[in-house]
């Protein structure tokens, strides 16, 4: 049994596969061998040791997803180094700021717009070396493919029993949390954590070097990370996506049997889905295909593929056209990163779709909960691991202790002792648990809202139904000790636009057409069907819609998806503060839209 993430390697070279990872290079696909994966890792293994590189030195990974993040990940972890991964879209500052906290000796970087970042912030750094895996030319970065191409193919029995010597209880790497509610902290996962949650992901669906799978999720994220080791202990070949743009094209050339998202993945296929229904004839099909998968979703959710003629007929016009845009080919579709929403898991089973959310955290390597196909609920998160302990406290959170559970934050004693009641994690997450042991989780408890009149509003599902409508890309309930509630919309502008054009509406701009009153009045309607099925002290009365969706550039997303609320709430301040100005000043409870 694999006891470190070095030995999950080891198992990929003795099992001396033809295609363990693939990628794309201009319009091929190139495949890379376990004998040739070796060969990368050693020579850029004995690399980082004759720069002095060894045990607990730290080693910071900033790309996109493409065979060398693996490469370089493996190097530093057999010479018992630590990696830290940085997404690429982080900003100089937020990079720097990681880089000098983890104190970092090497960086790889993926092209030369990310050397060039890093050189300008390399001063207030502990870099030495910065290797770049593209062509780029740049004197000051060291070429990555100089440190691969080990000349012999043979195996190297010192580097070996050096690999073979780190121990589960070895710290394998630092993994900066999105900071959705602060400046980033540095999560310890030793070898033992990642390996031990590992062992009990993904066991029941019988993987093997027949499947493949597909990596797109950013690997600086630990789910992603998760995935593609489990791909590798079960043999399965990955192929990398280095671009989310990229994926409509890669899953047609790779056609996965296996599917890992995050919420905005599935919302996205969705939308397009419903965007494309259009009008007339198509979309009274898609429509009575929907009604057709409703009568049948408690067979689907079973895990039992309908025999009626009215579903067959269904699937073969509508319900086969979704499943071939992810492929064609996929078996099982999980989701993780972000809460999935019941709403959007409902209408993934009208047409077909079972999706297995799973809950966890970074600092829990990271699964703690998971739907499978055995044991499947919708609107959960599934049964928590075996491996894993869990219990709610008294004011719901969602507590967990087990192997998985990390070791501290980086250079943060206070924090770390802060974050265990005892031995138990507290998760920030409140939840409860039914009685056949599937968890819920129901907010974060620091979105928790307290009105000026006491009452408690959970903004998380409130806003997943909103989202639920197309037009709709992210929704943030606000009025923290406020009289009540409101919301902030980012319209889908791609579906918006179109409404717009169907309906005579003229704009030159996303902020034009935002600030239209018909635009307005539509989003107000949104509002309105959500808040029916809403407590009185819940209900949003005030929406303002903003001129832009929420991105990861602009620092309202973390780059696995999920709002900073904060982060929006401090961008659209005096929007909010005139908001809620005019309605002292009205003293009214009337719909208004700033």
């Amino acid at each position: 049994m694999n006891q470190t993430i070095n030995d999950i390697f080891y198992s990929v070279i003795d099992r001396n596969q033809p295609r363990v990872m693939t990628y794309k290079q201009t319009v091929q696909w190139i495949d890379i061998s376990s004998r040739e994966l070796y060969r990368d890792v050693i020579g850029v293994a004995r690399t980082l040791a004759s720069w002095g590189i060894g045990k607990g030195d730290r080693v910071a990974i900033i790309s996109e997803n493409r065979p060398e993040w693996a490469v370089a990940d493996f190097a530093t972890l057999l010479i018992g180094a630590v990696d830290v991964p940085l997404y690429p879209t982080l900003t100089p500052e937020t990079s720097a700021h990681i880089l000098s906290d983890s104190g970092a000796r090497i960086a790889f970087v993926s092209t030369a717009e990310q050397l060039k970042k890093v050189l300008a912030l390399k001063s207030r750094t502990a870099l030495e070396k910065i290797v770049v895996m593209d062509y780029v030319g740049i004197p000051e970065g060291i070429p990555m493919h100089r440190l691969m191409h080990n000349p012999e193919m043979k195996r190297d029995p010192e580097m070996d029993a050096r690999a073979r010597s780190i121990q589960p209880d070895d710290l394998a790497t630092i993994i900066y949390t999105s900071g959705t509610t602060g400046t980033p902290k540095g999560a310890m996962l030793t070898h033992g954590n990642i390996v031990s949650n590992l062992a009990h992901s993904l066991q029941s669906l019988n993987l093997s070097p027949r499947d493949v799978g597909i990596s797109f999720l950013p690997l600086s994220h630990i789910t992603a990370r998760h995935v593609d080791y489990c791909m590798m202990q079960y043999g399965v070949p990955i192929a990398y996506c280095p671009n989310f743009d990229l994926l409509p094209d890669y899953l047609k050339g790779i056609r996965p049997t296996i599917f890992v998202g995050v919420p905005r993945v599935y919302e996205k296929i969705r939308s397009r889905v419903l965007h494309e229904a259009g009008r007339g004839a198509k979309r009274i099909i898609v429509g009575w295909a929907l009604k057709v998968g409703r009568a049948h979703r408690d067979r689907i959710t079973a895990g039992k593929q309908p025999s009626s003629p009215a579903w067959k007929l269904a699937n073969a016009l509508v319900y086969s056209k979704i499943r071939e845009k992810l492929g064609g080919r996929v078996e099982s579709f999980f989701s993780g990163g972000a809460p999935l929403g019941k709403d959007l898991s409902a209408w993934f089973v009208d047409v077909g779709i079972r999706i297995m959310e799973g809950y966890g955290l970074t600092e829990t390597s990271p699964i703690i909960a998971l739907n499978t196909p055995q044991a499947f609920r919708m609107g959960t998160v599934g049964q928590v691991f075996p491996n894993v302990e869990c219990c709610i406290a008294e004011d719901g959170e969602i507590l967990v202790r087990g192997p998985s559970v990390f070791k501290g934050y980086w250079n943060k004693p206070e924090e770390t002792r802060n974050s265990f009641e005892g031995d138990w994690f507290k998760t920030g997450d409140i939840g409860e648990v039914d009685a056949d042991g599937f968890l819920s989780v129901v907010d974060r408890k620091k979105d928790l809202l307290k009105t000026s009149g006491g009452k408690y509003i959970t903004p998380q599902p409130i806003e997943l139904k909103l989202k639920n409508n197309p037009l709709v890309a992210y929704a943030a309930v606000i009025g923290d000790r406020r009289k009540f509630a409101s919301v902030i919309v980012a319209p889908h502008f791609p579906i918006l636009e179109d409404w717009a054009r169907t309906n005579g509406i003229n704009f030159s701009s996303q902020e034009e057409l935002a600030n239209n009153p018909k635009v307005q009045a539509l989003y107000e309607g949104i509002v309105a069907q959500v808040n029916q099925d809403l407590a009185q002290y819940e209900r949003l009365k005030r929406v303002l819609i903003v001129p832009e969706e929420f991105t990861i550039a602009s620092g309202q997303l973390t780059a696995s998806m999920k709002m900073r609320r904060r982060a929006v709430e401090e961008k659209y301040r005096d929007r909010i503060e005139a908001v809620y100005a005019e309605a002292e000043n009205t003293n009214s409870e009337r719909m208004a839209v700033s």
